[in-house]
């Protein structure tokens, strides 16, 4: 239970979903976590449930969109832990959206959490990390390498450039690069259960072609996410950059 003892890892939009899993998997496994949200209250009480349970947390609000929030809260990291060894870039938004009534405002609104936020992490995490190296993981989805036909487009254009700028940032903190002894690498689940998903877990008919997507026959949890993520943050994946870590029930398979 020490595979992450004594590292600093921030996480973005920890309050909920995905990015509460990979907190509390984090502290359990030894991690000094900053948990970040805009969602106050509940960054709060996950702070708290972490530090009951016997692991170090801290909440920080953030919005991953706003460059300002970044300088922030990145400070404050290096002032109180001196130092930062992981970012996980998890906070993200969905919109159901043809393209044809989609507007400008509603896609700039995803592209600013979905691609905007992940730029703006690695670059303070790079920041922080070069020099004595550590991991940023990324957090984009099956459909970052595959389309659907559910009016996510927006979604899908976030993911799939969360997917290269991935191994553009690899590259670029490799010994190739600028040798800062960085590994970045991006995570792309299949649909899992979260208030993300929620609404579309509403629809029955829906919810069943989701599942029917992916061949394993159900669909993930924050948990099965969490796990693999933790596998990218630890000394296990040492060897491991610019990489596609797939967690989807199949559904790239086909």
């Amino acid at each position: 239970m020490e595979r992450l003892k004594g590292k600093v890892a921030l996480i973005t939009g920890a309050a909920a979903g995905i990015g509460r899993a990979i907190s509390r998997l984090f502290a359990q496994e030894g991690a000094k976590v900053v948990a970040t949200d805009i969602d106050e209250p509940r960054g709060v009480e996950l702070a708290e449930e972490i530090r009951k349970d016997g692991g170090e947390c801290t909440f920080m609000r953030l919005d991953v969109s706003k460059e300002e929030d970044w300088e922030r809260v990145m400070g404050r990291v290096l002032e109180e832990f001196g130092g930062l060894d992981i970012l996980v870039n998890n906070a993200g938004i969905m919109l159901r959206r043809r393209i044809e009534e989609m507007t400008v405002e509603e896609w700039r609104r995803v592209m600013s959490i979905n691609l905007d936020g992940v730029f703006l992490g690695t670059k303070y995490a790079i920041r922080a990390m070069k020099g004595k190296g550590g991991s940023i993981v990324n957090i984009s989805s099956a459909v970052g390498i595959v389309g659907t036909p559910d009016d996510t487009s927006a979604y899908i254009a976030s993911k799939g450039a969360v997917r290269l700028f991935t191994k553009a940032a690899a590259l670029e903190c490799s010994k190739m690069g600028y040798g800062y002894n960085i590994r970045v690498n991006s995570v792309h689940p299949g649909v899992i259960v979260t208030s993300m998903t929620e609404s579309m877990m509403e629809d029955e008919e829906l919810k069943k072609k989701l599942i029917e997507r992916h061949p394993i026959g159900f669909l993930g949890s924050p948990m099965d996410v969490a796990y693999a993520v933790l596998y990218l943050a630890s000394e296990e994946a040492r060897f491991v950059t610019g990489a596609e870590l797939v967690v989807d029930g199949g559904w790239t398979c086909y």
